[in-house]
């Protein structure tokens, strides 16, 4: 699989978290978006199985239907795990996994992914029955490639030990504001390290075993790009607008550069819906991250409101 700079991230796509069917404009708004983020120069697409109650791939269909050339430039990756409901459960059962990618595809109208990630662990799976179905949706053309979405390092050890192909991705929550990734590397050996929900040692599994990070909610909701609500968010999007301005580019650009200048090759996944808002992001896409070593320091220890141990 290549190796995306950023993926746009197709969740707010297709209406309402309804059952209730989209509209013509929904289609419309769901061009725009696409449309928004090939123009910066992002070419991989990111879905999964219960973005609005599989609107989200059904509305993406219908912007491949209107252009059919479009499918041959593109990257295209779904997930398939969770169960919407009342409780709602994961469930990575074989013929399940199989039974979703069938209903992903006819959705997509695609003949395939080029990557299925398993959207959450299933406390139940079987991981042999895991990798059965995976091997099958493979040897039949349907998945190229296989990766996992919030997991540890442990998890997906257990996972590949059943894989007879590498699994190449790692979806996970990282930004700004969601920096257990990166505190957990730092806190070793001191009395905050128990605070940090983030299962240590699954970055330097992934970069060990060639899995690439991608990383979801990286914009943090516009906490540091329009909408503050402590006092860290504000003084660090004071120093966001700052560091923008001196090397002429914007503060969403910013953001998405601190990730992407961390050595774990992340690749942020970029999920507005908003066709201004994803034109922000370009220079996050084109051009290199430009933030020094002191730079990146001063953003996280802003962030996190108190100094390092």
């Amino acid at each position: 699989m290549t190796k995306p700079v950023a993926w746009y991230g197709c969740m707010g796509l297709g209406g309402g978290w309804d059952t209730e069917p989209y509209r013509p404009a929904d289609v419309d708004a769901a061009e725009a978006a696409v449309r928004a983020a090939l123009d910066i120069g992002i070419t991989a697409f990111d879905h999964a199985d219960i973005y609005r109650h599989g609107k989200a791939e059904a509305v993406f269909g219908e912007v491949l239907a209107r252009d059919p050339g479009l499918r041959e430039r593109i990257l295209i990756q779904s997930k398939c795990g969770i169960r919407l409901g009342s409780p709602g459960y994961y469930d990575l059962r074989g013929p399940r996994i199989t039974e979703r990618v069938e209903q992903s595809l006819t959705r997509l109208r695609t003949d395939h992914l080029d990557v299925l990630l398993l959207h959450r662990p299933d406390p139940l799976a079987d991981p042999a029955e895991i990798a059965a179905a995976l091997h099958r949706l493979h040897e039949q053309g349907l998945v190229r490639s296989f990766g996992v979405s919030n997991m540890s390092g442990a998890q997906i050890a257990s996972l590949q030990a059943e894989l007879d192909q590498p699994l190449v991705a790692n979806q996970l929550e990282m930004s700004l504001a969601r920096r257990g990734w990166v505190e957990a590397g730092v806190l070793v050996n001191t009395p905050e390290a128990a605070a940090v929900g983030f299962p240590h040692g699954t970055l330097e599994h992934c970069r060990a075993h060639g899995i690439r990070l991608q990383a979801w909610g990286a914009l943090a909701q516009g906490a540091y790009t329009g909408r503050q609500r402590t006092p860290e968010e504000v003084a660090t999007a004071e120093l966001v607008v700052e560091l923008a301005k001196a090397k002429d580019t914007t503060p969403e650009a910013v953001v998405l550069w601190w990730l992407r200048r961390h050595p774990a090759g992340i690749a942020p996944v970029i999920g507005s819906s908003t066709p201004s808002r994803i034109e922000a992001c370009r220079d996050a896409v084109t051009r290199e991250p430009e933030l020094t070593h002191e730079e990146w320091y001063a953003l996280w220890t802003t962030a996190r409101g108190a100094a390092l141990p």
